[in-house]
């Protein structure tokens, strides 16, 4: 039985967090109202489609995975479905009879989902046929990541497992330590040339080889302080983004880390929490923080160049950066574009539920946005 206590889930993640930076008085809690603004952009859906099974209150890490031409999207019931990434027409649909909680991850022919049972199941790109399914023995709330011949899966008990693709044979495992009390979600693996590297729940970033999962460096992104275990929460939950040779790492109650991706050496590291994530362009680094501010930063030194504080306990994804615009999602199911030089409104779209993951840039400046009731909404902005 996994011995893991999690007593935070997201949604008392965003309470708390509340409580910890402002006021206790009841209306600072709530989330902010949004302004009015001009809009600079005129924003029009090119496609719309679905999934059967919106996410339980309980979060899970569902998202929408592209590779090709294809864009893939799993149901919490089971459903799992492939669409025509320019036109939105179903490719096909099938159900896995699980209840889906991570993925789906897709490449190399394959797409594969993970259970809150702990099944991993892999079917192939092409039609939805199923290639094989194993136990790993605890629940995935991070979509596998499927490499060249090999699948990663983390899950919440603190492992990171590799499995061949071709039959999800285990290859290799290593873990770390979850604290007793630990945030609901998990950080998705990367793969970056020949290392594997994931965040934990105990704050480090890890680096593993990826041929035989030995430890290559370890690196601590967030430090516990405080007295409470609630004060000391120190999750990595959002993926680790990779850009040259540089690596982009932020913990929830951590830091904003810059590090090598060969020695794992610490380049600069600013104190930001953040369990969604961040997006790097260019000389940027982009943030969508705990409180609901998004913040840019100097990708060279960390210094802050901006802070859009109008969001703020809105529950933000993770940031997509398309063109001149930073976009985020929130828990209302908006869609909001910020201008990438100052942080100013420029626009902002409805779709369906919660946004939980980030939105995804697709070519011509297309943005994906898959949302917690299963809904895929293609975007496309321009000038007014």
């Amino acid at each position: 039985m996994n011995t893991r206590i999690v007593a935070v889930t997201l949604l008392a993640a965003l309470a708390l967090v509340g409580c910890s930076h402002t006021s206790k008085k009841a209306e600072t809690t709530k989330p902010a109202k949004l302004v009015d603004f001009k809009p600079a952009l005129k924003i029009d859906r090119v496609w719309r489609a679905s999934v059967k099974g919106e996410q339980p209150k309980l979060r899970v890490g569902l998202l929408a995975a592209v590779d090709g031409n294809a864009v893939y999207a799993a149901g919490h019931k089971g459903e799992l479905a492939a669409f025509d990434v320019q036109t939105g027409r179903q490719l096909w649909r099938r159900d896995l009879r699980a209840p889906l909680s991570a993925g789906p991850g897709a490449g190399g022919g394959l797409v594969v989902t993970g259970s809150s049972g702990g099944t991993v199941i892999a079917v192939a790109a092409a039609n939805g046929a199923e290639r094989w399914r194993v136990q790993v023995g605890s629940e995935l709330l991070a979509a596998p990541v499927v490499g060249e011949g090999i699948v990663l899966v983390r899950t919440v008990d603190g492992r990171l497992l590799a499995l061949d693709a071709a039959d999800g044979a285990r290859r290799w495992v290593t873990d770390q330590q979850v604290p007793r009390l630990s945030l609901r979600g998990n950080s998705r693996p990367l793969i970056s040339e020949d290392l594997a590297i994931c965040g934990f729940d105990n704050g480090k970033l890890v680096a593993v080889t990826l041929g035989a999962g030995a430890v290559a460096w370890e690196v601590a992104v967030g430090q516990p302080h405080g007295s409470t275990e609630i004060q000391r929460l120190i999750d990595i939950d959002a993926p680790v983004v990779s850009d040259g040779d540089d690596l982009f790492a932020v913990g929830y109650q951590g830091r904003v880390t810059r590090l090598a991706r060969d020695t794992g050496q610490v380049l600069w590291a600013r104190d930001i929490s953040s369990y969604r994530g961040l997006a790097v362009a260019g000389d940027a680094v982009y943030v969508s923080t705990s409180e609901g501010e998004v913040v840019r930063l100097d990708r060279r030194t960390g210094a802050e160049k901006w802070r859009q504080k109008a969001l703020a306990r809105r529950g933000l994804s993770a940031p997509a950066v398309v063109g001149d615009s930073v976009v985020v999602g929130d828990f209302a199911g908006i869609v909001h574009w910020l201008d990438a030089g100052d942080g100013h409104f420029l626009a902002r779209a409805k779709t369906g539920g919660r946004i939980s993951s980030a939105p995804q840039v697709l070519a011509g400046e297309r943005l994906l946005v898959f949302d917690d009731d299963g809904g895929l909404s293609v975007f496309h902005a321009a000038r007014r």
